[in-house]
């Protein structure tokens, strides 16, 4: 009679939180060790969602890390993270490191509202989460103008819109807008008011969808405990089933799957810059290997641990290292309830979804220089109607958007936009000028290869004014984000 065994972790609550204060996190900052970055290791009693919550921390600093290993077996969480600032330069800033080493000893629920701001001269706290705005959340299938007639409708029954991110992948987008009662200020408390707003803006996505059509529009009040924005647009997502193409079992598109050497491989023909999945069982141990190698670029390894977190996936132990552009991360996993992934149709979900989770932002096409699009920088004077203006603007001038992250800060408005021609080439020089022109303020052109330029352009990025000034290879956005006190997860180049 054979025997089987089952690996089932307990996750009490009661029970982590007696553990969480008897042993509480510790978290050093090493700078000795490694010459071109710093060590943050972190060693604390285990619980789900720990390492989500680590990576959340360092990734919403915009912080880079180039290598972790993660172990958590036997109840107790270590993690080393190799990690520098987007200049790769080490973290030595006595404020951060304090903000750091505070942020990730704090209990959960007292993390979500830490801020620090005489420190680091910045607020500091969990993207986007605005607890003193209502929050529009909205899937459908993604067109052209879609945001443009959103935030129009917004403009005109009064909402001022107080940070927005929207993410487009596989012809399905994602948005999450953050609005306030221009009248009156702050959240919009009247139910009637509340669901008016919501009949309108679901006449505008319903528009644009066929009947039985997956699409949602909801309107939420501020809530303590509400999600970081970044991970609810993952969720929103995956609830949207925007994953469905990212793999095809069948072998459509291109893509098929493979069983050898007890191993399932996810092979894809599209080309080597796509990401590639590939899942097996340790029996001896009760695990399942999941191997993930893809492109590297910022907050790649939150979006992957954020997808296995909210797939009650359980990493015990995980390594994570990149090279050049290419990175790759190999987890030991079990599912909460302690089965590993032994269905071959879980297996190609879970697939499906890290392939969709690495993807979101930045759309994959034939042209490597419009990926996401070409990306512009703006800060301009903060007004009712500002997102409406901007977006026609896009609109009327044949751009569409792919994703986009705006905030506000006092009477400045700041926002990153990735838009693209209909046509999927690169940009006419004379559009962007005309949009420069009309939407005012300053716009800088970060990812200028995106623009078809004159054989013998300067690389200079021109605002309003018409003064030139020379970009260096940093964005120059950040600056201005810093300037105006306002961090983003999102403000800065991507890794190529």
């Amino acid at each position: 009679m054979e025997i089987t065994y089952s690996y089932r972790p307990c996750f009490d609550p009661v029970f982590e939180s007696v553990i969480e204060r008897l042993h509480p996190p510790r978290v050093s900052i090493d700078n000795i060790t490694c010459e071109d970055c710093t060590l943050v290791k972190v060693d604390s009693a285990n619980k789900h969602g720990i390492l989500l919550e680590m990576v959340q921390v360092l990734t919403d600093l915009d912080l880079v890390i180039s290598k972790s290993y993660i172990s958590s077996d036997g109840g107790w969480f270590m993690d080393v993270f190799h990690v520098t600032d987007q200049l790769g330069n080490k973290i030595t800033e006595e404020s951060l490191i304090n903000y750091i080493k505070q942020a990730m000893c704090a209990n959960r629920r007292a993390s979500m509202e830490v801020q620090v701001q005489p420190c680091i001269g910045r607020e500091v706290r969990p993207r986007h989460v605005l607890l003193e705005h209502t929050a529009l959340e909205m899937t459908g299938r993604d067109h052209p103008g879609l945001m443009s007639e959103i935030s129009a409708v917004l403009a005109e029954m009064g909402c001022h819109v107080s940070a927005a991110v929207a993410w487009t992948h596989n012809a399905r987008v994602a948005c999450i807008i953050y609005v306030e009662d221009e009248s009156r200020g702050g959240p919009i408390t009247d139910p009637c008011r509340v669901a008016h707003v919501q009949a309108q803006l679901e006449n505008v996505v319903e528009a644009h969808h066929c009947n039985g059509e997956r699409r949602s529009v909801r309107l939420a009040n501020p809530a303590a405990g509400q999600t970081h924005t970044e991970r609810r647009l993952h969720q929103l997502m995956v609830t949207d089933k925007d994953y469905e193409g990212c793999h095809c079992c069948n072998g459509n598109n291109g893509d098929h799957k493979v069983h050898k050497n007890g191993r399932w491989h996810d092979r894809q023909r599209r080309g080597c810059d796509t990401t590639q999945v590939t899942i097996e069982n340790c029996e001896e141990k009760g695990y399942s290997i999941v191997t993930v190698r893809s492109k590297d670029r910022p907050k790649l390894l939150f979006d992957t641990v954020c997808t296995l977190t909210d797939m009650q996936y359980v990493v015990f132990h995980a390594a994570i290292s990149s090279k050049g552009s290419a990175a790759v991360q190999e987890y030991y996993i079990r599912h909460k309830d302690g089965c590993t992934l032994n269905s071959e149709s879980e297996r190609c979900r879970v697939t499906e979804c890290l392939i969709a989770a690495t993807e979101r932002r930045v759309s994959h096409t034939h042209n490597r220089a419009l990926e996401q699009g070409l990306r512009l920088d703006v800060c301009t004077q903060n007004r009712l109607g500002l997102l409406s203006d901007v977006t026609r603007v896009f609109r009327e001038n044949g751009l569409s958007i792919t994703r986009t992250e705006i905030g506000t800060s006092g009477e400045r408005a700041v926002g990153t936009f990735y838009v693209k021609d209909a046509s999927g080439h690169n940009l006419n020089p004379q559009t962007v000028e005309a949009v420069r022109r009309e939407i005012g303020g300053t716009i800088l052109v970060v990812n200028e290869s995106s623009v078809s330029s004159p054989p013998n352009s300067s690389s200079t990025s021109r605002s309003n004014s018409g003064k030139e000034e020379n970009r260096p290879r940093f964005s120059l956005g950040s600056l201005l984000w810093s300037q105006l006190e306002w961090l983003s997860s999102n403000f800065r180049p991507v890794k190529s």
